[in-house]
């Protein structure tokens, strides 16, 4: 393996048309060590089968995406999503990875109040927070660009997040610092170094800006150095406040998913060394 992808993990959205056989081989065949996991493919793949798949490939699992989704409001609706983020948790640890990446969730229908969203999920965070640290599984709050706060996340910036997660403990509860998310805010530069100092970063994500924006703006993210982000600038930050884990590229591009998946993987891997490491 390079040394310069020894840090480097493939978030498997990133290559969704790849099965995860698929996958595993071609990340062993390009050296590339970490693979970021979601919970959809695994499933339909088997928890425990794709755990041993990956295991026995010697890949690292860097992360587990996602749980979270917890403002609703009516009891029926929050039972069901600490259910859900339970077996999240379970899964994460099935699989061998300590990081459940969490997307806190939108403006239930009909509500106005933001406050009152994320106190909900400050209360859930409460419950989930030490059945996680139970099973080795730590707790990223992931905040996401404001354009998604009414149906997505109501956590948009570092400081939301870590103003949520400093309420437990480091090992329960951090942050998931994403490129695409904060680049654009001036304080966050100082926030993650507020999270750094509190052993808070609990996983580092790349995915570069571009515009136009398509429609729905979910499937935006760009192609490491075809936007206008920094990523050495974000990675100087982010080892300046201790982080030494790895480095994650999640995209969710609809002209990437078309192409071949080896082919977008190696790309991949070869913008992450441009832009990135050297």
């Amino acid at each position: 393996m390079s040394t310069d992808l020894e840090r480097f993990s493939i978030n498997q959205m990133t290559v969704k048309q790849l099965s995860l056989p698929e996958l595993v081989d071609t990340c062993l065949e390009l050296g590339v060590p970490g693979v970021g996991l979601w919970r959809e493919p695994v499933q339909t793949y088997g928890v425990e089968a794709a755990a041993r798949l990956v295991r026995d490939a010697g890949l690292t699992v860097t992360t587990l995406c996602r749980g979270g989704f917890l403002t609703a409001i009516d009891p029926a609706g929050r039972a069901e999503a600490l259910d859900d983020n339970r077996a999240a948790v379970d899964e994460a640890a099935t699989l061998g990875t300590d990081t459940l990446v969490l997307v806190s969730g939108g403006l239930p229908a009909g509500s106005k109040d933001l406050h009152g969203a994320r106190e909900r999920i400050a209360d859930a965070l409460g419950v989930l927070g030490p059945y996680a640290a139970e099973r080795g599984v730590r707790l990223a709050i992931e905040p996401l660009h404001p354009m998604y706060a009414a149906d997505r996340c109501v956590v948009s910036t570092l400081a939301q997040a870590l103003d949520l997660a400093e309420r437990f403990p480091a090992h329960q509860v951090g942050v998931t610092v994403d490129t695409y998310h904060i680049w654009w805010d001036d304080n966050a530069p100082e926030q993650i170094a507020r999270a750094g100092a509190g052993g808070r970063i609990h996983t580092f994500q790349l995915a570069d800006w571009t515009t136009p924006l398509p429609e729905g703006v979910l499937n935006g993210r760009g192609q490491i150095g075809d936007g206008s982000i920094d990523m050495r600038e974000w990675k100087r930050y982010v080892e300046a406040a201790g982080y030494t884990g790895a480095i994650e590229v999640e995209l969710f591009n609809e002209e990437l998913w078309s192409r071949n998946g080896r082919e977008v993987l190696a790309e991949t891997a070869e913008r992450f060394v441009a832009h990135v490491i050297q």
